[in-house]
């Protein structure tokens, strides 16, 4: 194993030309220990550098690779629901709130006629709302919770929901996209009529 450091020998006598010889190699061999030590720090440094970026590349194509692409409601199409939902109505002569949420129940799209009743627009909403999250008609969850009064919670599962007739889920391709919801018809079964009117035109 060789020593970090090599004696220089000199004889007694020389000097101090001896002691300078000595002090001048004794520094260039710590000199070159350091740019050795820094060399192999930078080595290591630079490998470990290119290690993780080729762990994280490897994850971020982990990643990508389940990635799934999924149908999403645009906002022309919400709008549209919405306007087919207050003419399907209109025509019956029913003045209605109607809402369109995304598939996290965020809305997308609200429309209301002039003399729909104030409590219609939070009635839409949160049955636009339970559509999407339930991802079933709102009348048949009402219907549900009535049959089996031990499913009573449901009502209380989160405060946006409402298990009243109205609100229908929107499919695209199979897959919940988002949902509408439609209060101020004289019955839930009249909002829901109005709702399934306007998927079925603003989505053919």
């Amino acid at each position: 194993m060789k020593k970090p450091f090599q004696s220089v020998m000199f004889r007694q006598g020389q000097g101090n030309n001896d002691a300078v010889i000595y002090n001048q190699a004794l520094r260039q061999q710590q000199q070159n220990t350091e740019t050795t030590t820094h060399n192999i720090k930078d080595i290591i440094m630079k490998k470990s550098i290119i290690a993780l970026a080729f762990i994280a590349t490897g994850l971020t194509t982990g990643v990508q690779a389940k990635t799934t692409a999924l149908p999403t409601l645009t906002d022309t199409a919400a709008l549209e629901l919405v306007n087919q939902g207050l003419q399907s109505c209109s025509k019956d002569g029913y003045n209605v709130s109607v809402a369109v949420v995304d598939r996290t129940g965020s809305l997308k799209a609200f429309g209301r006629s002039e003399l729909a009743g104030p409590h219609t627009v939070d009635s839409a909403q949160k049955k636009a709302f339970t559509a999407a999250s339930m991802g079933q008609p709102t009348a048949n969850l009402a219907k549900l919770v009535t049959d089996k009064p031990f499913l009573q919670g449901l009502k209380d599962m989160d405060s946006r929901m409402l298990l009243l007739g109205g609100g229908m889920p929107i499919k695209v391709d199979g897959q919940i996209v988002g949902g509408i919801g439609i209060g101020g018809a004289p019955g839930g079964h009249l909002d829901q009529a109005c709702a399934e009117a306007a998927i079925k035109v603003a989505l053919k």
